[in-house]
């Protein structure tokens, strides 16, 4: 991938295509994808917010020394649910109870995001979007777990596939629940003066 001109590069410690993408939708072009391979388990009575929080950081600070010189951007998406936060989903066992567990109800997404510059300043945000979903039949569970749509996804879903159509109401940032808050992103590279 291309540097900007003028820029420092910046290297994305993801693998995911969600935020590459959400990346390019505002102009940012990562120089390297460099996804950070640490253990997201929670903490024993670990909070969501400090949960998102503490990952985001651990995958930043993991990918910052194999590219000096660059900023190192990471970010992690905690779907929480009162004070529970939910599992990526890697099962169909897991998508149905997450699911099930969000039928009806509201709940919250969680972003944690990031930004280590050439410098070795840390820049961090935390923003919450509340998220409300329709109370679903069993035929429109059964027929989103089909689709696979929710592997590897916080909370079994994701919103920017069939799942919209689960969401009678939103409140704070889209690209936030997609997996990277983009006006908290660009406010920290901005903040970095890149």
């Amino acid at each position: 991938m291309s540097k900007p001109s003028g820029r420092v590069p910046l290297v994305l410690a993801s693998a995911s295509p969600r935020r590459i993408d959400l990346l390019r939708q505002i102009g940012l072009e990562p120089a390297a994808i460099d996804p950070a391979d640490i253990d997201e388990t929670p903490g024993r009575d670990e909070l969501p917010p400090r949960l998102a929080e503490r990952l985001a950081e651990a995958k930043a600070r993991a990918v910052a020394g194999r590219h000096p010189g660059c900023f190192v951007l990471a970010a992690d998406t905690v779907v929480a649910c009162g004070r529970r936060a939910l599992p990526k989903a890697e099962d169909v066992a897991t998508a149905r109870r997450c699911l099930d567990l969000l039928s009806g109800r509201r709940h919250r997404v969680l972003g944690g995001v990031c930004l280590i510059g050439p410098d070795g300043r840390v820049g961090r945000r935390l923003v919450t979007t509340t998220v409300t979903f329709k109370r679903l039949t069993a035929e429109e569970t059964a027929a989103y777990l089909d689709s696979g749509e929710w592997h590897g996804k916080a909370g079994g879903y994701a919103i920017q596939g069939r799942a919209a159509r689960f969401v009678r109401a939103l409140s704070g940032s889209y690209s936030n629940v997609v997996g990277l808050p983009l006006y908290e992103t660009a406010s920290l590279l901005d903040g970095q003066g890149n």
